[in-house]
C-alpha cells in the first residue's frame, strides 16, 4: 500500500473503514450502540470532509489500489512545535503490515517544525498502545476528555521528533 493525501472520492471509503474498524477495537468496551453513536458523529462524511480543508493539518490514506488499508489525520496545534495525531487507523484485516508504520512516518515528514507528536488513546485499547510504544511514544499524562467533548478518558502518549 502506498500513502497519500485523502481526497474527496475517499470519504465514503474512509467512513466505512473507520466504522469497521472501530467496531472491531471498541465495541467489547463501549458497547455496539455506542460506538455506532460515536461513528455516526465523529465519522459522518460532513465530519470527515472538514478536514479535508482544515488548516494545518495533514489527511493520510494507504491505499493498494483497489482498497483503503488504513488513514491518520493529524493536525498541527497553536504550537507549531506539537502536532496532535487525532487518528490512525488501520483496517483489521490489514493490521500488523507496516501500514500504521508508514502513515506515522508520512505524518511526521508532514510537520518538518514539529518536535513533540502527540496522541490519545483509550487505556483499553492495549494493542494500540502496544503500536505507539513501539514507535517510541512515551506516557505523558491522562485526560477525562478524549478529543475535547467526548467524556470518555485516555491516555495521552507523546513522541520527541528530532
Amino acid at each position: 500500500m502506498f500513502v497519500r493525501t485523502a481526497s474527496e472520492r475517499d470519504l465514503a471509503a474512509i467512513r466505512a473503514l473507520l466504522v469497521e474498524t472501530w467496531h472491531a477495537t471498541y465495541d467489547a468496551i463501549y458497547g455496539a450502540r455506542r460506538v455506532t453513536e460515536i461513528t455516526d458523529d465523529w465519522h459522518s462524511i460532513a465530519s470527515l470532509r472538514a478536514r479535508l480543508t482544515r488548516p494545518n493539518s495533514e489527511f493520510l490514506v494507504a491505499d493498494d489500489g483497489k482498497r483503503l488499508g488504513g488513514i491518520a489525520f493529524a493536525s498541527a496545534t497553536t504550537d507549531p512545535k506539537i502536532v496532535l495525531l487525532n487518528q490512525l487507523y488501520v483496517h483489521p484485516d490489514c493490521q500488523r503490515r507496516g501500514i500504521g508504520r508508514s502513515l506515522l512516518d508520512e505524518v511526521e515528514a508532514s510537520f518538518p517544525e514539529a518536535r513533540t507528536l502527540r496522541l490519545e488513546v483509550e487505556e483499553a485499547n492495549s494493542p494500540a498502545i502496544t503500536f505507539y510504544a513501539a514507535n517510541g511514544f512515551r506516557s505523558a499524562g491522562r485526560t477525562a476528555d478524549c478529543g475535547g467533548g467526548s467524556g470518555m478518558p485516555a491516555l495521552i502518549l507523546e513522541k520527541r521528533l528530532a
